[in-house]
C-alpha cells in the first residue's frame, strides 16, 4: 500500500479524433446495437402438448414409409420370383432393385410439386395428402397379380405402384422434418427431430421383422405363393391411423406467421405498394431458392447423400448382399440386420440429444471420418463365418448410420428460411436421394456382379464419407439457435423472460461500448 502512495494514477490515452464519416458509422452501429435486444414479441413459447402430437403424427408417416421399404428389401428375392420369374436369381434381384430405384426417379418431381405447395397452402395439408398416397400405393402392391397370372402386366403394375409411392414420398420427409423443426423449442430441436427418424427405423424394423416371422413360419414355398402379400396389406390400417392423426393437426407457428406476412404483402400490392417478387408465386419461390440459396442446397444435398447412401446400404442392400453374395442363411441375415436396426432405434434419440448439447457439426464430422475409416473393417467382419463377427460388423454400420440419422432432421430444415423451407428442402433432399441414395442397392449389386469384388459396398460408403466430410466443413452451426426467418422458440414463459432480459443486458453493454468509442473519438453530434 505505501509503495503505491507516490504513484500517479494511470491515465488511459485519449484516442485520436476521428473523421465525421467514421463517427457516423459508429452512430449507425450504435442504433443497430440498441435495436438488437429482443422484445417479448420476438420470443415464442412452445405449446408442449401440441409439440408431442406433432412429433408423433410426423413420425408415424415415416414409420409407414419405411415399413414399406423394410418389407420390400427383405422380400426382394421373393418378389423377383413372383414378378420376374424368367431370369436367373441374380437378374431377378437386379430387376427387383431396378423397380425399387425407379420410385426414386420420380421423387424429385414429387419434391418440386409438394415442397412449394407446402410453403403456399401449409405443411399439414400436404402431409395429409402424402399419407393417403403412400398408404394407397403400398396397399395396392399387396393385391397385384403375379407374373404367372397376368404376364408382363404384373411387373408393369408393380412399377406403377412404386412410382405412386415415390411421388408421394417426395414431399414426406422434408415436410415432416420441417413440421417438427418449426414446432420444436430451439434448445431441444435435435432431440425432438430424432424421433422422426426413430419412426423410420421402427417402421423398417416392424416391416422386416414381420417378413422374418413369415419366412420362418410359412417357408419359401407358401411365402412365394401368397404370404408375401400379407405385409403390404397391413399398410391399409396403418395408413388410416396416420391419416386420422394428421388431419387433427394444425399448422406450425412459423408457417402461420409467414402466411400473415404474405397476406399483408398482398394487401400492400393491391394498394400499389412494391412487393417482394418471391412472395407472389411459387415460381418466385423457386427462383429465390436457386438464385440465393444454392450454397445451402449443395450442403443439404451432400449431407443427405452421406445419410442416405449409408441408410439404403444397410437397410435395403445388406440383407440381399448377405444372402445372394455371401450365401448366408436367409433367417440369419434377416436377424442380423434386424438387430442392427434395433441398435439404431435404441441410440438415435441419445444422438439427437447430444447434437443439442455439442452441436450438429461435431456429430456429422465424427460420423464422416468414422465412415471412411471403418467401412472396410465392417464389411470384412460381415464376410466372416458364424454369427458373432458378422454381428459386430453390422453393429459398426448401425452406429455409423445413427450418427447421421439422429442429427439430420434438426440440421436440414435450419439451412433455409421459413418462406422457402419446405420447397428448398424437398428439392435438395429428393434430388440427392434419387441420384445417390435410392440407387445404392441397384448400383452396388450391379458393381458386385460385374467385378466380383465383395468389398465394393465398403468403397461406396467411403466415397459417401468423403462427400459428407466436405459438406460438414461448410455447414454452419445451428444448435440452440432460432430457425432462419422465425422467432426464438422456448419451452416455458420463464425461459422467454430470461432470454429477453439477457438479450437486453448484452445489447446494453454493446451499445455502451459503442457510445464510449464515439465520445472518445471526438463525436460532436447532439445527444
Amino acid at each position: 500500500m505505501d509503495a503505491d502512495k507516490g504513484r500517479r494514477p494511470r491515465r488511459t490515452p485519449r484516442p485520436r479524433r476521428e473523421s465525421g464519416e467514421r463517427v457516423d458509422r459508429l452512430y449507425r452501429t450504435l442504433l443497430r446495437r440498441q435495436k438488437s435486444a429482443l422484445s417479448p414479441q420476438d420470443v415464442a413459447v412452445a405449446d408442449l402438448p401440441k409439440v408431442r402430437i406433432a412429433v408423433g403424427a410426423a413420425a408415424l408417416g415415416n414409420t409407414m414409409e419405411w415399413f414399406d421399404f423394410g418389407v420390400y428389401a427383405y422380400l426382394a428375392g421373393t418378389l423377383g420370383k413372383v414378378f420376374f420369374p424368367s431370369g436367373s436369381s441374380g437378374t431377378q434381384v437386379v430387376s427387383t432393385f431396378a423397380t425399387f430405384a425407379a420410385a426414386f426417379l420420380v421423387r424429385p418431381l414429387g419434391g418440386f410439386v409438394f415442397g412449394p405447395l407446402g410453403d403456399r397452402i401449409g405443411r399439414q395439408k400436404v402431409l395429409a395428402i402424402t399419407m393417403i398416397m403412400m398408404a394407397a400405393g403400398t396397399l395396392a402392391v399387396g393385391v397385384l397379380p403375379s407374373y404367372h397370372t397376368a404376364g408382363f402386366a404384373a411387373p408393369v403394375l408393380l412399377l406403377v405402384c412404386r412410382l405412386v409411392q415415390g411421388f408421394s414420398t417426395g414431399g414426406e420427409y422434408a415436410g415432416a422434418t420441417t413440421y417438427i423443426a418449426e414446432f420444436a423449442p430451439d434448445r431441444r430441436r435435435g432431440f425432438l427431430g430424432s424421433w422422426l427418424d426413430f419412426g423410420t427405423f421402427v417402421g423398417y424394423s416392424f416391416g422386416s421383422g414381420l417378413v422374418t416371422v413369415l419366412t420362418a413360419t410359412l417357408g419359401s414355398g407358401r411365402l412365394e405363393d401368397w404370404g408375401w402379400r400379407i405385409p403390404f396389406l397391413v399398410a391399409g390400417p396403418l395408413g388410416v391411423i396416420g391419416l386420422y392423426m394428421r388431419l387433427k393437426l394444425e399448422d406450425t407457428p412459423a408457417f402461420k406467421e409467414e402466411a400473415e406476412a404474405a397476406q399483408a404483402a398482398s394487401e400492400k400490392e393491391a394498394e400499389g405498394a412494391p412487393v417482394e417478387e418471391a412472395r407472389q408465386s411459387g415460381h418466385g419461390r423457386l427462383r429465390d431458392i436457386f438464385a440465393h440459396h444454392w450454397q445451402a442446397m449443395l450442403i443439404c444435398m451432400g449431407l443427405v447423400l452421406l445419410y442416405n447412401v449409408t441408410n439404403y446400404m444397410v437397410t435395403s442392400y445388406l440383407p440381399t448382399y448377405m444372402t445372394s453374395t455371401l450365401h448366408q442363411d436367409d433367417t440369419t441375415a434377416q436377424l442380423l440386420v434386424l438387430g442392427t436396426m434395433l441398435l439404431v432405434v435404441l441410440t438415435i434419440t441419445l444422438v439427437g440429444h447430444s447434437s443439442d448439447r455439442w452441436g450438429r457439426r461435431p456429430v456429422f464430422m465424427v460420423g464422416s471420418v468414422a465412415l471412411v475409416a471403418l467401412s472396410v473393417p465392417a464389411f470384412l467382419l460381415i464376410q466372416q463365418g458364424g454369427i458373432a463377427l458378422p454381428a459386430v460388423g453390422c453393429a459398426i454400420l448401425g452406429l455409423l448410420l445413427v450418427t447421421y440419422a439422429g442429427t439430420s432432421a434438426a440440421t436440414l430444415p435450419a439451412l433455409f428460411p421459413t418462406r422457402i423451407r419446405y420447397g428448398a428442402l424437398s428439392i435438395a433432399f429428393n434430388i440427392s436421394v434419387s441420384l445417390f441414395g435410392g440407387t445404392t442397392p441397384l448400383v452396388t449389386s450391379a458393381l458386385v456382379a460385374a467385378t466380383g469384388d465383395k468389398m465394393v459396398p465398403a468403397y461406396y460408403l467411403m466415397v459417401a464419407g468423403v462427400v459428407g466430410l466436405v459438406s460438414t466443413f461448410f455447414l454452419w452451426e445451428t444448435a440452440g439457435l432460432p430457425l432462419r426467418g422465425s422467432r426464438a422458440m422456448v419451452e416455458t414463459p420463464g425461459q422467454a423472460h430470461r432470454l429477453v432480459a439477457r438479450s437486453r443486458t448484452a445489447a446494453g453493454r454493446q451499445a455502451r461500448d459503442v457510445w464510449l468509442r464515439i465520445r472518445g473519438r471526438g463525436g460532436h453530434h447532439d445527444e
